[in-house]
């Protein structure tokens, strides 16, 4: 009697399946996160990630553009760290990923969030006033390049709950220059690049931004930016700008973080991630210093409000100090 063919979906019980790589777990829980699908995520924030002048592209395969790379990748403090030094997967970010814009302008963009025009802020706007996502929270990352037209890439990153009273964000989030100065850093992953970009950014390497470099904090009813100068230091300025020869044959990935400092602030975690794969400089979207409306209102004598805090005069360093992850 001839045997029986399998219909090939089958896969017999018995067989023990594969453990499922950090990469695919995160694509299977958090594709959500970078629009593969929308079904439980709120539609302002599906233009927020869809709707910038750096688009949202594949992980793996895309270029001139950014994506979420999952939190695993990136190796912080563990719950021991202060006795054995060790260091573990982040795993998921604090907050989800809402979005990327290249922007360049005659001079420097501070308080991106603030503008007017912004428009991250007008989707949020618009939902809110439809009573939906009353609670959301965005915090955005706004490296500043210096050069004869001024760059900016923002990163936009958004809790749709409150944050946790007492948790070392909400400490972030509400507290002074100095405190966010002495905690606020970066993780740089170089994915894909020459050697030399590698030698000059460094692999796997952390960085207190708000001692290297003059942070610039603007807190909004909803919303805090952080505005990297990376023009106030020397040596970030000449490693950024050789890095710029070789941007579009470069992918990096870049976790922002509060540092812990104490043991009850364990393990780190990470407020959230961007991959910028092999970006174009002409991919920029070009965009007024200060927006029309605003330059003509403040031409009439109106004053504009601003939400920044003073900055604190300590940020100077002109060093960078870096932890070999």
């Amino acid at each position: 009697m001839p045997s029986q063919r399998v219909p090939f979906p089958y896969r017999p019980q018995h067989r023990q399946r594969r453990r499922r790589s950090p990469r695919r777990r995160f694509r299977a829980v958090m594709s959500s996160a970078t629009g593969a699908t929308s079904d439980h995520q709120p539609e302002w924030l599906d233009e927020a990630i869809n709707g910038g002048s750096l688009r949202n592209v594949d992980l793996d395969t895309g270029s001139n553009g950014w994506a979420s790379p999952p939190g695993d990748l990136f190796h912080l403090r563990a719950p021991n760290y202060f006795s054995r030094r060790q260091k573990c997967p982040s795993g998921d970010w604090l907050l989800k990923p809402a979005g990327v814009d290249w922007l360049r302008s005659p001079s420097r963009l501070d308080d991106v969030l603030g503008r007017s025009d912004n428009r991250v802020m007008a989707a949020l706007r618009r939902a809110q006033s439809e009573g939906k996502s009353m609670k959301s929270f965005i915090i955005a990352i706004n490296l500043q390049v210096p050069g004869r037209e001024s760059h900016s890439a923002v990163f936009y990153f958004a809790a749709e709950d409150p944050i946790p009273p007492g948790s070392l964000l909400y400490r972030f989030v509400h507290g002074d220059d100095a405190f966010r100065n002495a905690r606020f850093k970066i993780v740089n992953r170089i994915v894909k690049g020459p050697w030399i970009v590698k030698a000059a950014v460094g692999n796997y390497a952390a960085c207190l931004l708000g001692r290297a470099l003059t942070c610039n904090y603007h807190r909004g009813e909803n919303y805090l930016e952080i505005d990297v100068d990376i023009g106030s230091s020397a040596i970030a300025s000449a490693i950024l700008h050789l890095a710029l020869g070789y941007v579009t044959a470069v992918t990096i990935d870049m976790g922002f973080l509060v540092e812990a400092q104490t043991e009850e602030e364990l393990p780190e975690k990470l407020i959230g991630a961007v991959r910028v794969a092999q970006m174009e400089m002409s991919a920029a979207a070009f965009v007024e210093t200060r927006p029309r409306l605003e330059r003509n209102l403040f031409r009439g004598g109106a004053s504009r409000v601003n939400h920044h805090a003073d900055q604190t005069a300590t940020n100077q360093s002109t060093h960078l100090e870096e932890e070999v992850l």
